[in-house]
């Protein structure tokens, strides 16, 4: 599993990486064509995490369950996100990578219920469910790219 935690760690580090280098103005705008923002593209990858790896085993979520609220599946994005939600953010990108390796290598999630994804894929045990998470953030990385490179298309 190190190798999956490695990726998750990458993935993150390349979503902060848009987070932070993004005007605050720009990972609010919904560009043409989407349906959403750069910003829900991330604040949608730590809520999904939550719930795939604890809402799933049973345990708590370790996150505020404002961002599971607002940033879960079927959720509009927030247009009026301050600049302290965005450094809140960047601390969950980080930080919820770290706990989740500290919990996985504690035995936390002892029991798993198993779940089928809306991209179909069975999710029958915990580590089924880091490898999927880690698809799921590459997908919305690459959603936040292109909704950058369209933004900046626009602009110029």
């Amino acid at each position: 599993m190190n190798y999956h935690f490695q990726a998750h760690r990458q993935v993150r580090k390349n979503l902060l990486d848009i987070l932070q280098n993004t005007s605050h103005q720009d990972l609010l705008l919904i560009p043409d064509g989407f349906n959403n923002n750069i910003y829900w593209n991330i604040a949608h990858t730590v809520a999904t995490q939550q719930l795939l790896h604890y809402y799933l085993s049973g345990n708590t979520f370790r996150i505020d369950k404002y961002w599971i609220e607002t940033y879960k599946k079927g959720t509009l994005p927030n247009l009026n996100v301050q600049k302290s939600e965005v450094e809140d953010l960047e601390f969950l990108l980080t930080e919820t990578s770290k706990t989740l390796m500290k919990d996985f290598d504690s035995d936390f999630f002892s029991d798993y219920t198993p779940y089928t994804t809306s991209f179909g894929m069975d999710l029958k045990s915990i580590q089924d469910a880091i490898i999927f998470n880690n698809m799921h953030e590459s997908l919305h990385y690459g959603y936040a790219m292109a909704q950058k490179r369209a933004i900046l298309g626009e602009k110029y």
